[in-house]
């Protein structure tokens, strides 16, 4: 990667394919940035144009993406990853903004810990970095945090990360606190008592491999229930990771119904399954786990007709010797900042489950809408907020090549298709490939 300050301070990008779903726009197009401002956006601007030319034929220009389920780890797990370290992977990987999940040592469960993010993402590369809330103190389940406080230290949603409230009556009151802060709930739909010890899918797999296994019953038994205090409470709901076709059901039902319900899943589960883990191998240890074929169809089909709106990378950084254990033993997740726009073009462009506005959709501007940050457009006279795509580009996923400080992919020797040439935040390079500018 060349270094960001490289970029001319006023570049033409010509005939680019511009996909910008919330403008209705899909079509080449040249672009002008002047200092980092979007200042053109024509079907053809005249040559001789004062800046640097750049030919983007067969290239896509998208709003920048926006992921809203990324694990940074700091503070507190810095050896896993750095808010610095994270804001480049994510960069790397086309996202120009993102919600931090609030899993960090302390917990990020009032203003305190909210302004430390804050002030330490004001000093990463220029990816914007929104923290959520923690919805229980110190992500316990037993007390509800402050949420009118966090709401005041800019926070926009809370959650408890991937830990559930097991509590019905606490839920419910978190539930009714976070409607009253117009605050989006978002929830790890899991009830631990039917996870137990699992470390999979629970059905033939585990069975055959002599795993311990996780029912798919684990995530919709509490999805059932956050529906329906969704529905009592009348509080916004995210559902977050969704990993099986039940669970598509039930948030299908519920958008019939009219409830403010959303949902997202990630990469790993449109393009894996409970097969994997034949391997014995903890990359493939994730939380809900990887499920069955069938599964990941439906995953794809509600994607299709919108019952999931969202893609998100679900990234979950461990160093390489917490992973490099027995399954029992290793933690559950995987990393997936730099690889989730690559494995989305495979599982959801090639195989024509989405189209391009489709696909910049959820990973972008619907994030944007659920979250209420606005954006998620390319706005002419506007700091640009972008992204460069060569959909053809084939590439290896080589451990040494991410800019996360953990290595822990599903995807490591896997060949991708797609990649991010330039990403552009608020008008700041955050990264560009050398190649680029050729």
């Amino acid at each position: 990667m060349s270094a960001p300050a490289e970029f001319p301070e006023r570049v033409v990008i010509r005939g680019v394919r511009v996909v910008d779903p919330d403008s209705g726009i899909d079509e080449i197009r040249d672009l002008l940035i002047d200092r980092g401002v979007l200042e053109a956006m024509e079907p053809s601007l005249p040559p001789g144009v004062d800046g640097v030319d750049l030919s983007a034929t067969g290239k896509i220009a998208a709003p920048g993406l926006q992921d809203m389920r990324v694990h940074l780890r700091e503070p507190g797990d810095e050896e896993a990853e750095t808010i610095q370290s994270g804001a480049r992977a994510a960069a790397r990987g086309g996202v120009t903004r993102l919600l931090a999940m609030p899993d960090t040592c302390p917990v990020a469960d009032n203003r305190g810990v909210i302004e430390q993010i804050l002030r330490s993402a004001a000093e990463a590369c220029g990816t914007r970095i929104v923290p959520a809330g923690a919805l229980t103190k110190g992500r316990e389940g037993a007390a509800l945090a402050e949420m009118m406080e966090l709401r005041a230290a800019g926070v926009c949603a809370v959650t408890d990360a991937d830990r559930a409230v097991v509590s019905s009556d606490l839920m419910r009151r978190a539930m009714e606190y976070a409607r009253g802060a117009d605050l989006l709930v978002i929830s790890h739909c899991e009830d631990p008592a039917l996870r137990g010890a699992g470390v999979m899918n629970e059905g033939y797999w585990s069975t055959i491999l002599g795993m311990r296994g996780i029912p798919t019953e684990a995530e919709t038994t509490m999805l059932a229930r956050d529906i329906a205090l969704s529905r009592r409470t009348g509080c916004r709901l995210h559902i977050g990771h969704v990993s099986c076709a039940q669970a598509v059901s039930l948030i299908r039902q519920a958008k019939a119904e009219g409830l403010p319900v959303s949902a997202e899943t990630a990469p790993h589960y449109l393009a894996l399954t409970e097969q994997e883990m034949r391997s014995y191998d903890a990359l493939f240890k994730v939380n809900p786990p990887l499920r069955t074929e069938a599964d990941r169809r439906a995953l794809k089909e509600g994607l299709r007709d919108g019952t999931i709106d969202v893609v998100a990378s679900d990234h979950a950084p461990h160093p390489t010797e917490r992973k490099a254990v027995e399954v029992d033993a290793a933690p559950f997740g995987a990393i997936g900042l730099e690889t989730a726009l690559s494995v989305c073009i495979e599982e959801l462009i090639v195989q024509q489950v989405l189209d391009w506005p489709g696909l910049i959709h959820a990973m972008s501007s619907r994030v944007a809408g659920i979250l209420g940050w606005g954006g998620g457009r390319m706005e002419i006279g506007a700091p640009a907020d972008l992204l460069l795509i060569d959909p053809d580009a084939v590439w290896e996923v080589q451990p040494d090549r991410f800019s996360s400080r953990s290595r822990n992919s599903p995807f490591l020797g896997r060949t991708l298709t797609g990649r991010v040439l330039l990403t552009i935040a608020e008008g700041r390079v955050t990264h560009m490939e050398t190649a680029l500018l050729g």
